[in-house]
């Protein structure tokens, strides 16, 4: 759960957050947490090709692979280092903050995104 990318903002707007996932199980325990709390997720691509835009040739990976595929070459860049286990990423950069009141429980502000649907998915989990 992080800011991890501007772009996903551009992906999904201010209606969800990025669901980065290498485990179905795990992504559908997410979802579910996500229905059940009121906070929305959207699973993005996870595809191998996304690899190739953060090879380096003076180290393993780089963290950018600049404008293109931001949002999930940024998820493959996670994935290198959980060495086969499964994760889960939520990249909430456009649900962490409003200018304008969402509902009684966000106001404006820091939202406090992710709190209830992290609890859910420990009841669900």
């Amino acid at each position: 759960l992080a800011t991890l990318t501007g772009a996903i903002g551009v992906a999904l707007g201010p209606q969800a957050a990025g669901l980065f996932s290498n485990d179905e199980t795990l992504q559908s325990a997410i979802m579910a947490a996500s229905a059940q709390s009121g906070e929305r997720v959207w699973p993005m691509p996870m595809w191998d090709e996304y690899l190739e835009s953060i090879k380096s040739e003076m180290a393993e990976v780089k963290n950018s692979a600049g404008r293109s595929s931001g949002v999930s070459s940024s998820a493959k860049f996670l994935e290198h280092f959980t060495e086969g286990y499964p994760w889960a990423h939520l990249d909430i950069a456009s649900m962490a903050w409003t200018n304008n009141e969402r509902d009684a429980t966000t106001p404006r502000g820091s939202t406090g995104y992710g709190v209830r649907l992290l609890t859910d998915l420990a009841d669900i989990f």
